[in-house]
């Protein structure tokens, strides 16, 4: 008798607690496996969810029905080509400072989101050279200056061998620097072709702008992004053509601190650059 009690006391509560389920709006029940609806005839695809036969006596009262909201119609967000855009804003840039503000303002290179500064650019304006990296790194976004730390530094020594510095005071004896992308690359280190496709118009009229006589690309990117060819280690040395102007590719300084060796094709590489400015 106790245990009859005691058995009849548990369903009690457990009918209580399923039709307590019921009262908050549970009007499906879950199995003890996954239900793939799609292996089911198409009749019983098309009907509801049904209780196990087992519990359908307990849920003898009827479920209310479910109040399903209609979904917002959100409104529709016009698509965005950021190369036009980019293009747009470059073309009514002026000045070397209104094209700064101009990149500054635009918001669809998400790099720009973990930058800690805008690098873009260094030396005199107006120089007979310009030289093109590829994107900041930690040191150039921490000093919002491109060509900055040790890389900077041998790329001073290098252009003081041949008469030329970032700090000079006239077009023959000074260097304009600036580089494809003036955010830091966090995560993924190289700049992607739909950030380079992106920038290219800033950079198209940085070069328009800053009017420099020869164009030295240092690294795969910027020589893909003016050129649309890749392997640096091939193209340096070898005069090109882009934008109009005369282009020479060499290897980056971070690639000659890397491997020393191949200090010996920069030196021969700047050797090209100063006959060609004589």
């Amino acid at each position: 008798m106790g245990i009859a009690s005691d058995i009849l006391a548990d369903w009690h509560a457990s009918q209580a607690a399923l039709l307590w389920q019921v009262d908050l709006g549970i009007d499906e029940w879950l199995l003890d496996e996954a239900l793939n609806r799609y292996d089911l005839p198409e009749a019983v695809k098309a009907a509801p969810m049904m209780a196990p036969a087992n519990v359908s006596a307990l849920a003898a009262r009827e479920a209310p029905a479910a109040r399903v909201a209609a979904p917002a119609v959100l409104p529709e967000v016009p698509k965005v080509d950021p190369v036009a855009e980019a293009r747009a804003l470059a073309a009514r840039a002026n000045t070397l400072d209104e094209l700064r503000a101009a990149i500054a303002a635009f918001e669809h290179c998400e790099i720009k989101r973990g930058a800690r500064n805008l690098v873009f650019s260094g030396g005199l304006p107006g120089a007979r050279v310009l030289i093109l990296g590829e994107a900041p790194g930690a040191e150039e976004d921490r000093e919002g200056r491109p060509f900055a730390g040790p890389a900077g530094q041998l790329l001073d020594e290098m252009l003081e061998a041949i008469g030329l510095s970032r700090e000079g005071t006239t077009p023959e004896t000074a260097v304009y620097l600036t580089n494809i992308l003036p955010w830091r690359c966090l995560g993924y280190g190289e700049p992607v072709p739909d950030d380079i496709a992106m920038m290219r118009p800033f950079i198209e009229r940085h070069i328009e702008l800053a009017a420099p006589e020869v164009i030295v690309v240092m690294g795969n990117t910027p020589l893909f992004a003016l050129t649309g060819t890749r392997g640096i280690a091939r193209a340096r040395g070898q005069w090109l053509q882009a934008l109009g102007r005369p282009v020479l590719p060499m290897l980056h300084p971070e690639s000659l601190l890397r491997t020393p060796i191949a200090k010996r094709e920069a030196w021969l590489d700047l050797l090209a650059l100063e006959a060609r400015l004589t």
